[in-house]
């Protein structure tokens, strides 16, 4: 068996961003790959230009992450902000301020299973230490969206990233893993793998949606 990290990520909103446009920013119903190196890159003091760390975190670890909440689903607030210089089409910058949508989760709760790979340079011991003692204040998507409990819950031995969230309470939710059965599980193709080109610029990875 193989020993696993398991976050709680709970706070009155929470924001994943997923496909997004200058006007209209969504998040996704699960933290998304990008998001968690975010959240993870804050607490071990990963500069957000520092893209040759923050490569190195996103090639240690796997992870599945866990809806403890089923009506985080319709709960979803949408405020707004004026940005200036945005892009147009055509690659010009937009002379006038634009309408920037963003929506937010409210009331969310997910539990989040880690598994670290062999060769991480960022393995589980220096991450539990650093969600103990965060460099950076760690957030759940964006700055606006502060954590209400320590994300660090507990770490356990389990056969796979599903069994490890089976042992957490409350046992029971829809599970986004990055681990999975081609013929059993449905699968998604999500689009939040980071490039680390100091762009937004994002690639695809495989998603297993299991009910527990």
């Amino acid at each position: 068996m193989k020993e696993y990290l398991i976050l709680k990520l709970k706070g009155p909103m929470q924001s994943w961003g997923g496909h997004s446009y200058e006007d209209y920013r969504p998040t996704e119903k699960y933290p998304t790959r990008s998001g968690l190196i975010g959240l993870l890159g804050a607490c071990l003091g990963i500069d957000r230009k520092d893209l040759e760390n923050q490569q190195k975190l996103n090639e240690s670890f796997i992870f599945a992450a866990r809806a403890d909440k089923k009506e985080v689903f319709t709960k979803k607030l949408v405020d707004f902000h004026t940005v200036e210089d945005v892009l147009k089409v055509d690659g010009s910058i937009n002379p006038y301020p634009v309408v920037s949508r963003r929506e937010y989760l409210q009331d969310a709760e997910f539990s989040v299973a880690i598994s670290f790979l062999p060769s991480a340079k960022y393995d589980l011991e220096k991450v539990k230490a650093a969600l103990s003692k965060p460099i950076f204040t760690p957030c759940l998507g964006r700055k606006s969206c502060p954590i209400s409990r320590p994300l660090y819950e507990t770490t356990l031995k389990a056969d796979n990233l599903v069994s490890a969230l089976s042992m957490i309470e409350p046992k029971a939710g829809l599970i986004y893993s990055e681990e999975g059965n081609e013929e059993l599980d449905k699968v998604m193709i999500v689009r939040d793998q980071p490039l680390f080109d100091g762009k937004r610029h994002f690639y695809n990875r495989k998603l297993y949606l299991i009910k527990q």
